[in-house]
């Protein structure tokens, strides 16, 4: 059987060593020849790498792994590229969280002008690991899952149409974890899904058991009692802070919009902004609660098992909910035509809905890539809150392309969480500012 030889770009990420160890987790599904990491920042990536180069060692001896700073080194010789960056690391999020805050406006990583700043910064990083992969391994895959998902994955179908990338988001698979639960059922996979959205933007209309069963019903009542919420909480380590627990309570009040639909948790950044202002901390914001729990608690344990030489009785935990990676790895390697969520182009997926944008829906995945799904007419709600969020996303990326304040501007003006134009231009200058390392400069 054939191993597969991986890099992780984002290899001084605080997820990379959950991720490692699901890989060793699924080896039996996925074997592996080589894991590799590739950051731009070589100390930071070198805590993580000293570690997992020890976790590799004790557990499976026969990989090879390399961390490199040298795109050469990292992209040759691969099958698929994993990525996952943060350009301006957590203390660029501090900003796309506290600026808007500061106009009484949600300051949230990948929505309204949060979203809209990092997606700014991540355009330009994204597409240089795509040139990368095409010039050293043009026959790998890259599977991202860098946010703001939608923004990069616009910017990948616009500025690299033939790039062989899939854009993938862990969201819905966390909501469909606590929907299985909400019912007792173990897993996710006894349901089978019709979704559509777009990124962090969308709406659940058919959830069956393997054997045809509606369970919509069920899942109904629960979430208009309990939002996404469960009475005893998964384990799940990085959704359980406090402001997790809020968000799948919030989705209570997001149902009642629409109650035929499930939504996405959040969608409640558009219909309830006041109230994600009133319930943030301007000093202590979502990047704060991050870089106090889980960075510091990576970082120390990584330096722990380095400086101990072994990772026995290692705190670092298997990043289980991110098995959706192997799962579509395993599609494209062994074309098992799973079905998955995916960001892909439209066309026509969504029936009345523009052909170019890059829409959230099941698809069949195999070894020539994703195979959408189509899920027919969407109702005019959810059609006028889609197209709106979508010309957002294509102002931002023809902003980054053209270097345009005016198309950046407008984007600003037309987010729904933005309440006016002028707090727009305020928010842009001061975003310009913050940003001055990161953005191409506008004119």
């Amino acid at each position: 059987m054939k191993k597969f030889s991986i890099v992780i770009a984002g290899g001084g990420s605080t997820f990379t060593p959950g991720i490692v160890l699901m890989l060793l987790d699924n080896l039996d599904k996925f074997p592996i020849r080589q894991i590799k990491f590739y950051d731009n920042l070589e100390e930071r990536q070198n805590h993580v790498a000293s570690a997992c180069e020890i976790l590799l060692k004790e557990r499976a001896p026969e990989i090879n792994f390399v961390a490199t700073t040298d795109p050469e080194t990292a992209f040759t010789d691969v099958d698929f590229v994993m990525a996952h960056i943060r350009v301006g690391l957590y203390a660029m999020r501090e900003k796309d969280e506290k600026i808007p805050l500061k106009y009484g406006v949600v300051g949230q990583e990948t929505c309204g002008p949060g979203g809209i700043a990092y997606g700014m910064r991540s355009i330009g990083g994204v597409l240089e690991l795509v040139d990368y992969m095409e010039k050293y391994s043009p026959d790998a895959w890259m599977l991202n899952y860098s946010n703001p998902a939608a923004i990069v994955a616009e910017a990948t179908r616009k500025l690299r149409p033939e790039s062989k990338i899939i854009n993938i988001c862990d969201m819905p698979v966390g909501i469909e974890e606590r929907m299985a639960h909400s019912i007792g059922l173990n897993s996710r996979k006894e349901m089978e899904v019709r979704y559509y959205g777009l990124n962090h933007f969308g709406w659940w209309t058919d959830i069956r058991d393997k054997e045809g069963n509606d369970l919509m019903p069920q899942i109904k009542a629960h979430v208009k009692d309990h939002g996404y919420s469960l009475p005893e909480e998964i384990e799940e380590s990085q959704h359980t802070d406090a402001s997790w627990m809020h968000t799948f309570a919030k989705a209570k009040e997001v149902y009642a919009l629409d109650p035929d639909t499930l939504p996405n948790t959040y969608l409640k950044y558009y219909f309830y902004p006041q109230d994600e202002v009133a319930h943030a901390n301007p000093e202590f914001t979502r990047a704060n609660e991050v870089m106090a729990g889980r960075e510091k608690h990576v970082f120390s344990e990584c330096d722990r098992i380095a400086e101990a030489g072994t990772a026995e009785g290692t705190s670092l935990e298997v990043d289980e909910h991110a098995s959706y990676i192997v799962d579509l790895a395993r599609a494209i390697a062994y074309n098992t035509h799973e079905r998955m969520l995916l960001i892909v182009p439209n066309e026509g997926a969504i029936v009345n809905f523009d052909e170019t944008a890059m829409v959230e829906v099941p698809c069949v995945v195999g070894s020539n890539g994703p195979e959408p799904l189509t899920q027919g007419k969407i109702p005019r709600f959810q059609k006028g809150l889609m197209e709106q969020q979508v010309a957002v996303e294509k102002l931002v990326v023809e902003a980054w392309a053209e270097k345009s304040y005016q198309k950046l501007y407008q984007a600003l003006a037309l987010s729904r969480i933005v309440p006016n134009a002028r707090i727009a231009k305020e928010l842009l200058d001061d975003l310009i500012e913050a940003n001055k390392e990161f953005w191409p400069e506008l004119s």
